[in-house]
């Protein structure tokens, strides 16, 4: 089960992105993006008023910690994005998103079987191989195309292992808070960078759509969690780059490169693995 809601949700966050990307380009990575955090919290907002559940003061902290970090990566990833450094940005941030919530599911006293730990050690380069993009980087982009990777990923990591923490009784709220959380973070880094994030183009509604998917994701991840490791759960879910992928290549008809081939195989190889073990 927890295989399944992690693949799912990977889905989910690779359909979020190539429709989020999709209509960045016309309204720009920030208004998008905004639009989406609003939209996901609206969402979610209904769903919990419908369904319920009884948040603790725990719950609601978590939440919190898990939108500053959601915000703060997608801050992160995109000014990468905006300054052209995707091949290093992207693959990096991908990779850094295991490592957090691995360590804390070890730490936590998980202990997977020795096939999911292979599937593990093998969606690490798969992410990146996936992810990567076959341009050198700008004079000078490197290291800082390598500093915002990183972060987005300390970003991403800490958001997985916080939503994992949020009992099964909270019911949708903190996951609401957290989507709301993460408009203001980001409102709020864009402002720091002088980023321009204000909806303008009509085109931002797009944005509507990825932060649906982005908020199924994010549910179905911390249910994932509920059945199971979060190690496992993070791992899968983390391979989110290979449906955006795969999506590009089948509706815009891109040329998908030989190490984002090996990627794919890679990242099915891990699936594998990890639900064997």
């Amino acid at each position: 089960m927890t295989v399944l809601l992690s693949l799912l949700a990977a889905a989910s966050y690779g359909l979020s992105d190539f429709n989020g990307g999709l209509f960045s380009r016309r309204a720009g990575a920030w208004a998008v993006s905004l639009v989406a955090q609003l939209g996901g919290t609206t969402l979610v907002l209904l769903l919990a008023a419908v369904t319920g559940g009884s948040p603790t003061a725990g719950d609601l902290a978590w939440a919190v910690l898990a939108g500053v970090a959601n915000g703060f990566g997608t801050a992160f990833l995109y000014r990468g994005l905006a300054a052209g450094r995707m091949g290093v940005v992207a693959p990096v941030s991908g990779v850094g998103a295991v490592v957090v919530p691995v360590l804390v599911g070890l730490v936590a006293g998980e202990r997977p079987g020795g096939l999911v730990w292979l599937g593990v050690l093998l969606a690490l380069p798969a992410i990146w191989l996936v992810s990567r993009e076959p341009v050198a980087a700008p004079a000078g982009g490197m290291a800082s195309g390598l500093l915002d990777g990183v972060l987005a990923g300390a970003g991403f990591g800490v958001l997985f292992a916080a939503l994992a923490q949020i009992g099964d009784t909270a019911g949708w709220f903190p996951l609401a808070l957290n989507q709301a959380v993460a408009g203001v973070t980001i409102v709020a880094i864009a402002v720091v960078l002088r980023a321009d994030w204000v909806p303008r183009d009509r085109y931002a509604l797009g944005g509507l759509v990825s932060g649906g998917l982005g908020a199924l994701a994010t549910g179905l991840f911390q249910v994932a969690t509920r059945h199971g490791y979060l190690t496992v759960a993070a791992v899968i879910t983390s391979l989110y780059p290979a449906f955006t992928v795969l999506l590009a290549a089948t509706v815009l008809r891109e040329h998908i490169h030989r190490a984002q081939a090996v990627g794919l195989a890679l990242c099915a190889g891990a699936i594998a693995l990890v639900a064997a073990g």
